[in-house]
């Protein structure tokens, strides 16, 4: 019987992209599409040919701006609005900037206050050697400042006007985004400080912000929830055997869900039972590999993974199969617990899963900061409320005896 022919060859291009229309079929090919998603890419390719040829825009005059606005042409009209791609047609720009028929991006000067931004940010991540999530939220605070400076700029700030921004901050986010905003600025004040832009440091005069309430207790999930989560994973399927592996590694390692995302397949040492982790300020610490871990990461890795180059460990159920973001460990935690009927938690919540075991083992605290992988004592310390039973032996009688 012979075997079906694939719809890709029947879409029917015309205008400026026409020509390049085998190419990029090829690309797709090249990047595991399967055919079905292939056909919809390539239509979707060949209504922005026609929609080029409407504008009277040539191929050479192809960018991620004209993507944007044929994607706006699209929505507003009401087609696509659940098939559009823009990776399938950021695939085509890529290809054609590869064919010498699009120029490269043109990069646009940046403003003095872009500039000085990015000196902040390079200066968090090499002196300070914070994680780039966190340079990312740091940036934004300090540019939020500085845009409400008054002329003048940093060389004439004053304790007042930062005392302003923070008051400012706080009437309109929550307490834990003001106290975020405030840990942004000092390190921005800081750097501007160190750098001669301000002749004073004023990382003092953002002053810190406290909450009515105390802070809560790390909250993780027992025993029988962690084995919901893991259960509700179907392994008999490629991304089921994927999700068991992601899951039961945040459950035995208390791993970060950015160090979960960048486990790369070098960093798994098979024959000594070890994996090496690379957390906050690029650090690599080298961890023990229990048994059930690796079985789940053999299993997911001969029966799961897609056959690719790409060297990181845990990638996309769907082409293209590229590196999962750390936002998916976060929303696959969020799917076992539905799927698990359980009330949905971070991914974070797993970390703390870890440490509270190891608390109620009477584990030392200075033994659970090296599993956790923390620099400072102070970030485990949070842990010690935990165990209640311990606490209770600490405290006093109430006077007079009797009980409230």
């Amino acid at each position: 019987m012979s075997r079906p022919t694939s719809r890709v060859s029947r879409v029917v291009m015309a205008g400026p992209l026409a020509p390049f229309a085998d190419q990029y079929r090829e690309r797709l090919m090249e990047r595991r599409y399967t055919l079905l998603s292939a056909v919809n890419l390539e239509r979707q390719v060949a209504q922005m040919s026609r929609w080029l040829e409407a504008e009277r825009l040539g191929v050479e005059q192809l960018s991620e701006a004209r993507i944007e606005a044929f994607v706006g042409v699209q929505r507003a009209s009401g087609r696509g609005r659940s098939s559009l791609s823009r990776p399938g047609l950021l695939c085509l720009l890529e290809l054609l900037r590869e064919l010498g028929v699009v120029a490269g991006a043109v990069l646009a000067t940046p403003s003095p206050t872009e500039a000085l931004m990015d000196s902040f940010g390079s200066y968090l991540l090499s002196e300070r050697a914070l994680s780039s999530g966190t340079v990312r939220g740091y940036v934004a605070h300090a540019a939020r400042f500085v845009a409400g400076l008054a002329p003048g700029g940093l060389g004439h700030v004053t304790a007042a006007e930062v005392t302003t921004a923070v008051v400012a901050q706080s009437a309109t986010v929550s307490v834990s985004a003001t106290q975020n905003f405030v840990v942004g600025l000092r390190a921005f004040l800081r750097f501007c400080f160190i750098e001669g832009f301000t002749e004073v440091d004023l990382s003092q005069a953002a002053l810190p912000v406290t909450g009515r309430r105390r802070s809560s207790l790390p909250r993780g999930i027992g025993t029988d929830e962690a084995d919901a989560l893991l259960a509700s994973c179907d392994r008999r399927t490629a991304i089921g055997r994927r999700d068991y592996a992601l899951l039961i590694t945040l459950l035995r390692l208390g791993l970060r869900r950015g160090e979960v995302a960048g486990i790369r397949l070098e960093d798994i040492d098979w024959r000594a039972g070890e994996l090496v982790v690379v957390g906050k300020g690029a650090c690599r610490d080298r961890l023990p590999l229990p048994a059930d871990v690796g079985e789940a990461i053999t299993g997911y890795l001969t029966r799961g993974r897609p056959a690719t180059e790409r060297r990181e460990v845990f990638l996309r159920a769907r082409a293209p199969f590229e590196p999962i973001a750390a936002g998916t460990v976060a929303s696959t935690v969020r799917r076992a617990c539905r799927r698990a009927g359980l009330p949905e938690v971070g991914s974070h919540a797993l970390r703390h899963t870890v440490a509270c075991e190891m608390v109620a083992a009477h584990v030392p605290l200075p033994h659970i900061a090296q599993v956790l992988r923390h620099r400072s004592l102070q970030s485990t310390a949070i842990y010690a409320r935990v165990d209640l039973d311990r606490l209770r032996l600490l405290a006093q009688p109430w006077p007079g005896g009797g009980s409230r």
